[in-house]
């Protein structure tokens, strides 16, 4: 069976697949040969299935290999046009970029859009996994994670779901930081788990909070594991572009900028982005830089 989603344009999947790293993050499977992409999602029945997603004229399509009712097709089409931003407008964005040669690029490929999971629980728990790692060792988490808690597609153990609340936090921290190897986070990701399973903190409100960024942002830092940067990237990831995910490569990147090589602070970083107000994450993140980090 197969679903179609409109999409606000300008819509390229090229470029909200390539936005960053998560479609390399298991459930996320981008096949390099092929060019298939595709996500194991858990439906809210508990059913697991695959969703094949291809772009089309005006949006996308997901294909799903096995028969789904209506509810099951009206939850998977918002699942998808939530982690495509499929209903995101960059309008005001791109007129403010017109002009600016290092971002004249991204009206033109249809640039914006960040690839995020269903829900905001899993892309929290990814972005800690990002935290003073290797992006090697972001993936390897990632995936071991989701191989050992993950409920799989029947009959195929090797595609799973990202696992819920509730199953890890039934987990212990013995068995994340030894079993599944996530070294240090395995207390924050526990507590997380069990903060979002026992009620206590919910978190997926904040996908479509009316509340200040600020507030958003105060709730998120509460978090425990969740520090500066990775505020900031779950800012982004939700649609608020008012913070920079400031770390050593962007420090890099507008010391060769700006400043010539020279040494810079992360002050230095938010004044030479300053003037694109609540725009200036996205600007940052899109920025075609000329050191090509090295």
């Amino acid at each position: 069976m197969k679903l179609e989603i409109a999409a606000k344009p300008p819509f390229s999947l090229h470029s909200v697949i390539h936005s960053h790293g998560w479609a390399r993050l298991a459930p996320f499977n981008l096949d390099d040969e092929t060019g298939e992409f595709s996500y194991v999602l858990e439906l809210e029945n508990q059913r697991v299935l695959k969703l094949i997603i291809e772009e089309i004229p005006d949006g996308v399509s997901v294909e799903i290999e096995d028969p789904i009712s209506k509810v099951e097709a009206n939850e998977i089409s918002e699942a998808v046009a939530w982690m495509l931003g499929l209903d995101q407008d960059f309008s005001e964005f791109y007129e403010l970029a017109r002009g600016e040669s290092k971002l004249e690029h991204i009206e033109r490929e249809a640039q914006g859009r960040i690839l995020r999971s269903p829900t905001l629980f899993e892309d929290t728990i990814k972005t800690i996994l990002t935290t003073n790692t290797a992006w090697s060792g972001t993936i390897r988490m990632a995936n071991t994670l989701v191989t050992q808690f993950g409920e799989a597609i029947p009959g195929d153990d090797t595609a799973k779901a990202f696992p819920n609340p509730d199953t890890i936090a039934e987990s212990d921290e013995k068995t994340l930081r030894e079993e599944t190897r996530l070294g240090y986070r395995s207390s924050y990701i526990l507590n997380l788990a069990r903060e979002v399973n026992s009620g206590t903190f919910d978190l997926e409100t904040l996908k479509d909070s009316d509340l200040p960024v600020e507030k958003v942002r105060d709730s998120l830092l509460s978090i425990k594991g969740v520090g500066n940067y990775a505020v900031a990237n779950l800012l982004m990831l939700l649609g608020h572009y008012s913070y920079l995910t400031i770390d050593s490569w962007a420090l890099k990147m507008v010391s060769h900028e700006w400043y010539g090589g020279e040494p810079v602070t992360p002050t230095e970083v938010e004044q030479a982005f300053e003037k694109w107000g609540d725009w200036k994450g996205l600007a940052y993140w899109l920025w075609d830089w000329s050191y090509d980090g090295e």
